[in-house]
């Protein structure tokens, strides 16, 4: 078997470590990986080369461990062997008596960084595909070969803690500004450049000198403690806090870390949930269609989607515009009134600076991206599209009234989308000439931030139109889960039969605090009440009642959100200051008036209590929803409610979790 990792010497006396496993288009570490590259930097050691460039795939550095290794870790032990075996590696690595180069091109993630980490300096291609960081913690573990240490080394306490909590890749620009790499270099010329870095640390005596070596407080400030909720978190800021002495004992520290982690059923919980998103990813449309239309269905499926039209220039309308120009399709956003446009005009640009801010995009692109943005009160330009995305109010008669009047402006083959998050899409557009071009398209809000599209099939809905839409899905780099339509879809029946719960919770006299602190503590991003405040008490009401007309054998809508409205609470949507909590700029607290309005006759419910009764209502909804095959499988459910609502990844998905207490 060849190997996956090569080392040779140039001409100019620069020594070449390339990392590209012929059977990993991710160019995973594994096993073998490792222990090729050990031989690699032996290699180099006694070579001529005056230094060394590490590089990887031509499109990608690396992904960093191989998952299926660190899944199948089944004991403390175990996982102290594999990291102890990683961390030797990144030694030789780092002990090598040559200046080393990481000449970064890609994706560089988790153990892959940290072999770009015990390299002299850090070079990354300026380009959108080129990101960099340690995101262990998404795995409920930490760095386990030495990357930790390294990185607080390299930046700083502080900045290195942060980077490991958040637990993602950074783009190439932020990365340098960070100080995770040293140098942006333009693709075309990234050998070059990688060898002309090589070289200059050659030419100085002491190479060392290059590298970034930023001091740390000996302790870290108590708020760091204060913040630390999770144990890889508490794991993470021990170690960093151990990086700022000298010595080797911090690196013994972050093994040791690792290992305690990577045994746990939390990191497994979150190895299943990673499993089940990138599955997300390779979703096609097998199950859901008769075998023997699918082909005929893919052949569809290579016919673009260039142009796109979106009916509706709120929030969710101009996210999906914004996201669908920036992915390079021409869009045609209306709405019906000059106001309403410029308002969804100035939403859009505003996506546009934020994905600068944030390093998605150039200026030079989002200058693109704006620029293929039509806004519009009339319907002009909406004949040449291929798909249009309805994105106006949650109202029955008012969609259906829009789709008749679409399907007489478009042509015959055009997509008819609908953005309902509730809606039977055969009750929307059953009634359109040709139906079988209809479905739903289901995008969650933030647009820009959330991964997931509920891709709806009513009855009509052709082979074809799901497999042109499913690929534009993936085009827009999202993750879908396919539903067969039904009131509420998925997502959307599962939550607010739990947010229904919660409400009923509260009628009974709950406080507010101590529901959402309940769920908090389980995981959850934010407890239900909150979550409603963030929804609109609004639209949480009304999808009450349709919930309560669709299901009205079991949901019995609480009439909570009604009376708030009454009172003019209604959450935080659209700048509102008042809900079961009250807003001003950054603070929220209590809104002590709702609190006094309800009561609180039931004391000291324990939490344990209110997270099973409100958790056993989610359960049983998403079982009824396999069982009536509005998705297909516990896996696709899991992914959706981790994706689409924040399920915490700790607990791996609603279904598993359920199965792990029974």
């Amino acid at each position: 078997m060849n190997s996956s990792v090569t080392f040779h010497v140039e001409a100019d006396d620069v020594g070449w470590i390339v990392i590209d496993d012929p059977l990993s288009r991710a160019n995973a570490l594994s096993a073998r990986g490792r222990a090729d590259l050990a031989a690699a930097i032996e290699a180099a050691r006694e070579s001529p080369a005056r230094a060394v460039v590490v590089a990887g795939k031509e499109q990608i550095f690396g992904a960093g461990a191989e998952l299926s290794e660190l899944a199948a870790l089944a004991s403390e032990a175990e996982a102290g062997a594999f990291a102890q075996a990683g961390a030797e590696v990144m030694a030789a690595l780092a002990a090598l008596p040559k200046p080393t180069v990481a000449a970064i091109r890609g994706a560089c993630a988790g153990g892959s960084y940290e072999v770009a980490l015990a390299c002299t300096w850090r070079i990354a291609t300026d380009e959108p595909a080129t990101r960099v960081g340690l995101p262990e913690l998404a795995l409920g573990t930490i760095p386990g070969w030495g990357g930790g240490v390294r990185l607080a080394r390299l930046i700083g306490a502080s900045p290195a803690l942060e980077h490991l909590w958040k637990a993602q890749l950074v783009p190439a620009r932020a990365a340098l500004a960070a100080g995770l790499v040293d140098e942006l270099v333009p693709p075309d010329e990234w050998r070059t450049r990688a060898r002309e870095a090589a070289l200059r640390l050659a030419d100085k005596r002491d190479a060392a000198a290059e590298q970034t070596n930023k001091p740390g407080a000996p302790t870290m400030a108590a708020a760091w403690r204060l913040k630390a909720r999770t144990a890889a978190q508490r794991a993470a800021l021990a170690v960093v806090e151990r990086a700022m002495a000298p010595g080797d004992e911090a690196f013994a520290l972050e093994a040791e870390r690792f290992a305690g982690l990577a045994a746990s059923a939390t990191c497994k919980n979150h190895i299943y949930a990673f499993q089940v998103r990138a599955a997300a990813r390779k979703r096609t449309l097998e199950g859901w269609f008769p075998s023997g239309v699918l082909a005929e269905a893919n052949e569809a499926a290579q016919r673009p989607i260039r142009r796109v039209g979106v009916v509706g220039a709120g929030v969710m309308g101009s996210g999906i515009a914004q996201w669908l120009a920036a992915h390079g399709h021409a869009v045609v956003l209306r709405d019906v009134s000059v106001d309403a446009v410029a308002h969804g005009t100035s939403i859009v640009r505003g996506l546009f600076d934020e994905a600068v801010k944030r390093g998605k995009m150039s200026a030079s692109e989002a200058a693109a991206g704006w620029g293929r943005v039509l806004s519009t009160t009339t319907w002009d330009g909406f004949a040449d599209c291929d798909l249009v995305i309805e994105a106006i109010v949650e109202n029955i008669a008012a969609k259906r009234a829009l789709f008749g009047e679409i399907a007489k402006i478009v042509r015959g083959d055009a997509l008819l989308a609908s953005n309902t998050s509730a809606l039977p899409i055969d009750e929307i557009a059953g009634h359109v000439p040709h139906p079988e071009r209809t479905l739903g398209l289901h995008f969650f809000n933030p647009v820009s931030r959330m991964p997931l599209v509920e891709m709806v099939l009513a009855p009509a809905t052709s082979a074809a139109t799901a497999a042109r839409a499913l690929t534009l899905v993936k085009a827009l780099g999202k993750q879908p889960v396919i539903c067969r339509s039904s009131p509420g879809f998925f997502v959307t029946r599962v939550l607010f039969f739990y947010l229904n719960e919660a409400c009923r919770c509260r009628e009974e006299g709950v406080a507010v605090t101590a529901l959402d602190e309940a769920l908090r503590d389980f995981g959850w991003p934010m407890g239900p009440l909150r979550l409603i405040d963030e929804i609109g008490v609004d639209v949480t009401d009304f999808i009450f009642g349709e919930m309560a007309r669709y299901f009205p054998e079991r949901f019995v809508a609480s009439r909570l959100c009604a009376g708030m409205l009454t009172r003019d609470w209604w959450g935080r949507k659209n700048g509102a200051g008042e809900g079961f909590y009250t807003y001003e700029g950054k603070t929220e607290r209590v809104n002590a008036a709702a609190e006094e309005w309800v009561g609180g006759g039931v004391a000291n419910v324990p939490a344990e209590r209110l997270r099973e009764r409100l958790m056993r209502v989610m359960v049983e909804e998403a079982r009824r929803c396999l069982a009536e095959g509005v998705v297909r499988t516990a896996e696709e459910a899991d992914f959706a409610l981790l994706a689409g609502a924040g399920f915490p990844a700790a607990e791996g998905g609603l279904l598993r979790w359920a199965a792990t207490r029974e």
